[in-house]
């Protein structure tokens, strides 16, 4: 298939790009920066443009592209969380019906906080509906909507709400195991709140699962089987990297000074069930949170 890929240099795309080149596909990549690569397409958000040729016999677009949330969210960032999902999703679709393109499949990014940032112990699924109408539960709706606009020019459409990606290098990983490194590992806030994650490995999987398989289509949670507190979580990581676990939780008033709404994310957590994607017989490789950690550490 001829595959084009937005957000194609970050996290999850670098490694997507490359096992979808193994398995033999087409990968064509939308960049911000000109580069000589015949296989890589400018794009400028501000400008409106994308080089027509990325569009040429084109069978599906994964769109990725999505500026990071764990940043500070001023007024202005908050701006910029939605237009690098949603603005991004529009103008692929006017160069698709400038272009006179038909996919085979659009699959998108979306995250776990769909249902709402809160703690609960209720396991949240696919049907479940917005529970909290918050920040991001709204940014993730108009990220969907953005992908089911392509309901017209596509056979199909696949959204994966995507929980904290454990990959070795990059990603919230790296962070959280520097504090352990320091023997400064332990719980925020309650520590109760729920941590839904996936191993990066399973995740590129999952988007190939989705891309070859023409009968998945809708929204999916894509998170793992295994799902602690977060207090758990640290507790298990400490113990992988053989560093000791302080029994103290970090107050949520230090996380809420140092980073304002977005420490929310790491403040509350729901669960959320991956039964639907397994239904359709996809298999975790990293099911158990200690095997994952043990497989970056």
């Amino acid at each position: 298939m001829k595959i084009l890929i937005t957000g194609g240099t970050g996290l999850i795309g670098k490694i997507l790009v490359e096992k979808l080149k193994l398995k033999g596909h087409e990968v064509r990549v939308l960049t911000r920066k000109k580069t000589a690569d015949p296989l890589e397409f400018y794009w400028n958000l501000k400008d409106q443009f994308i080089n027509e040729s990325a569009f040429k016999n084109l069978d599906a677009i994964i769109h990725l592209a999505g500026a990071s949330i764990s940043e500070r969210w001023t007024d202005s960032y908050k701006k910029e969380l939605f237009s690098s999902r949603i603005d991004t999703a529009n103008l692929l679709k006017k160069y698709c019906i400038a272009n006179n393109v038909h996919l085979k499949s659009f699959i998108s990014a979306s995250g776990i906080n769909y249902y709402g940032t809160f703690t609960s112990d209720e396991i949240l699924d696919e049907n479940s509906g917005i529970v909290q109408p918050d920040f991001l539960a709204n940014l993730c709706k108009d990220w969907e909507n953005a992908a089911y606009n392509f309901a017209d020019l596509s056979d199909r459409i696949v959204c994966l709400r995507t929980a904290v990606v454990l990959a070795k290098n990059s990603g919230a990983f790296p962070l959280l195991k520097k504090t352990v490194d320091f023997n400064i590992g332990s719980g925020v806030g309650t520590g109760n709140q729920w941590m839904n994650w996936i191993h990066i490995d399973d995740l590129v999987d999952l988007y190939i699962f989705a891309l070859e398989n023409s009968k998945i289509q809708g929204n999916f949670n894509a998170v793992a089987d295994d799902l602690p507190s977060n207090q758990l979580f640290m507790k298990k990581l400490a113990k992988v990297c053989r560093k000791f676990f302080l029994p103290i939780n970090v107050p949520a008033f230090v996380l809420k000074l140092a980073f304002g709404e977005m420490s929310s994310i790491i403040l509350e957590g729901t669960r959320a069930s991956n039964k639907k994607i397994k239904s359709k017989g996809f298999d975790f490789k990293h099911r158990n949170l200690e095997e994952a950690f043990t497989t970056l550490v």
